[in-house]
Parts: structure tokens; C-alpha cells; sequence
């Protein structure tokens, strides 16, 4: 027997956990923030998403076993795809079974999305303990359906443990576990990339990964006056750069930022954003005074609203809403904002939220055998 063979594990004794969440980028970057710590802890990782999703994508950068399976989503509105996605579910339940029986994990971890109903079920089926994570205030509609297979849920708000006092020996506050390469950003390389002074202050406006246009439109509507005070970096989302803004050497906008994200926040001194959980949780942890604008229940279930609410109480971060959004209230919460940087500098200094990650770990780690 060669020396590389008398140094492996048996394969029943391998550590192994499924994490699962996909459609959109926030029920992603959770699970991979997790992945490093968790292979340092000793667990082989894989997952499963669906076959199409977003998280194919971003998985496979990370150069882990991916397992895809059938999805289909579950509406609260009609949809001729009603009719067609159940049985897309229940080959989703079949597909996740025969993974799950063949990875044979101890453990699955759940950050979200419709492509984790199946995967949940069928690890209830064979008996495989499940922590759910849930990112925002209320529970989404797959998570609320998945709660009940469930062994742990873990949420990110103190508050969203209130709402769910049925399951109050399930349930966990931990916060939201974040990337650790957006702690590693270099405010240098960030003024660099877009051309800005040491001087002046910098504004980073951000309006979700496929950008506001709401928001966008309020922030050009004052640009000549915000630039007087300040530089302004402004993420406005894909097809929505404004030609007629290039050349002005204290605005840069970009469609997309990915690796250079983390500069750019280093290098931001204030924040508009909305307040997807995500990103709330990015400018506590980078401690950035922070001004959310969130969705309205006109284009959302109102989760934003309540993520932006708790923040509020909390000191974290200074709430504008979209019905209220113009470009006066604008300019006069971005002063505010600026007025009291060092108050919500300070709150966001005394969080406890900043350590989700260790505590999931030492959550997970409950279930080695």
C-alpha cells in the first residue's frame, strides 16, 4: 500500500456537508463565505443547486463538486408555469435524493432560495440533520415551507427569532456570514481605479446588483452639488451608465463592480444602497455609515423595508424610503448622514454580529461524527 494511501481517512469517517441555496446571489455568498472555514474545520464540501442557476456559476469558481437538479419556483401570482412547476419540484425531490444518498453527508446547510425545497425534503427523508439559514427579517416563502424539516434555523435579525416562537428551540441568532475577501480590500487600489484624490471625500451609490433606476435617476439629479463635497462612485446597474456624465473627474459609474468591490468599499466613506441583507450586513461588518433606500412593497414583498427598520432602531444605518425619495430628501439625508458618520460608526462598534461565521461553524460542528 503506497504512503499517499496509508494516510487517508476511511471514507466513513470523511466529513462530509451539502450546502444548497441558489437563485439569486444573495442565497449564494453566504454559503461560499462559509466554505473556506469549513475546510480549514476538516469537512469536504459539496452542493446542490439547480442545473441553470446562478449558483452553477459561482460554485464552480470555487472549484467544488456541484450537483445539479431539477428546479421549479414556487409563485404567489398566476402564471401559466403554475401549472408546469410542480412536477418540476417533484423531480427535484427525486434528484436531490439520489445526491444526497450518494454524497451521504452529516450534515446539510440551506441559505435560500426555491432550489432548496427539494433538497430539504429529501435529506428529511433519509434522516440527514438540516441547519436552515434565513438572511432577511421575514422568512421567505421557501424558507417557511423548509422550517418544519428542519433540525436548526439559524436567522441573521434578533427580531426574526420573535416570529417564529413555534420553532423557538430550532431557532438561532447568528447574523449573516460575509465573504472574507471583502475585508481584504485596499482603499489605495480603490482610488486608483477610479481616478480620485486623497482630498475629498468619497460617496459609494449602489442600487442592488441590477441597479435602481429610481435611485439612480435621484442621484444625477443632484450630482453637480454632491460633487462639490464629494467624489461619487455610483454602481447603477447593467444598460444604465449615463454617457453624457463621463469626463467628470469626481464621478465614476460603473455597470457592474465584481473583484474591485472590495476596494471600493474600503476606499467609501459614506453609503447609499438598498438594503438587501447582503449588503446590510457588509457596511456593519466594514463598519460604513450607511444611508438604505429600501424596495418598496410595490416591487417586493417588503422584506428591505423590514431589514432597513431594524438597522434604523439599531443606530446601523439612516433610512430614506422610496416613496419619499426626491432630490431634495436625497441631498438632505446624505448630509445627515454625514453630519452623524462618527454615531453610527460608533453603534455599528459595538455589534455583535460581526462573528456569524465562527458561530455556524461551531454550530455545524455539532453534527461531526
Amino acid at each position: 500500500m503506497g504512503a499517499n494511501n496509508e494516510t487517508q481517512l476511511p471514507s466513513e469517517h470523511i466529513q462530509k456537508i451539502v450546502l444548497t441555496g441558489g437563485g439569486t446571489g444573495g442565497h449564494v455568498s453566504p454559503n461560499l463565505a462559509l466554505i473556506p472555514e469549513l475546510e480549514a474545520d476538516g469537512w469536504t464540501v459539496e452542493y446542490i443547486g439547480s442545473k441553470t442557476g446562478i449558483e452553477k456559476q459561482l460554485v464552480a469558481e470555487v472549484g467544488i463538486s456541484y450537483h445539479g437538479i431539477s428546479s421549479g419556483k414556487l409563485r404567489r401570482y398566476f402564471s401559466w408555469q403554475n401549472f408546469i412547476d410542480p412536477f418540476k419540484v417533484l423531480k427535484g425531490v427525486f434528484d436531490a435524493y439520489l445526491a444526497i444518498a450518494k454524497i451521504k453527508p452529516q450534515v446539510v446547510f440551506s441559505k435560500g432560495g426555491f432550489v432548496t425545497v427539494p433538497v430539504i425534503f429529501a435529506s428529511w427523508l433519509q434522516r440527514i440533520p438540516v441547519i436552515i439559514h434565513e438572511s432577511d427579517f421575514s422568512s421567505g416563502l421557501a424558507n417557511r415551507l423548509s422550517i418544519p424539516f428542519a433540525t436548526k434555523v439559524c436567522v441573521t435579525f434578533p427580531e426574526t427569532a420573535k416570529h417564529l416562537t413555534k420553532y423557538a428551540n430550532k431557532v438561532k441568532h447568528t447574523g449573516l456570514p460575509i465573504r472574507s475577501d471583502l475585508l481584504k480590500g485596499n482603499a489605495n487600489q480603490g482610488r486608483e481605479f477610479c481616478g480620485f484624490n486623497a482630498d475629498t471625500p468619497v460617496l459609494f451609490v449602489v442600487g442592488g446588483s441590477t441597479g435602481s433606476a429610481k435611485i439612480n435617476q435621484a442621484v444625477r439629479s443632484i450630482l453637480e452639488v454632491l460633487t462639490r463635497d464629494y467624489q461619487v462612485i455610483h454602481a447603477c446597474g447593467k444598460g444604465n451608465l449615463d454617457v453624457s456624465l463621463k469626463g467628470n473627474p469626481r464621478y465614476q459609474q460603473f455597470e457592474y463592480l465584481g473583484t474591485e468591490l472590495a476596494d471600493i468599499l474600503a476606499l467609501a466613506d459614506l453609503v447609499v444602497s438598498r438594503s438587501g441583507a447582503n449588503a446590510v450586513f457588509e457596511f456593519l461588518t466594514l463598519r460604513k455609515p450607511n444611508l438604505l433606500i429600501p424596495l418598496s412593497k410595490l416591487s417586493s414583498r417588503g422584506d428591505q423595508i423590514l431589514n432597513a427598520k431594524s438597522f434604523q432602531s439599531r443606530g446601523y444605518s439612516a433610512v430614506l424610503f422610496e416613496e419619499d425619495l426626491t432630490s431634495d430628501s436625497l441631498l438632505k439625508a446624505i448630509a445627515d448622514l454625514d453630519r452623524r458618520r462618527d454615531e453610527y460608526i460608533q453603534n455599528m462598534n459595538q455589534s455583535e454580529d460581526a462573528n456569524a461565521i465562527a458561530q455556524i461553524v461551531t454550530l455545524i460542528k455539532e453534527f461531526k461524527k
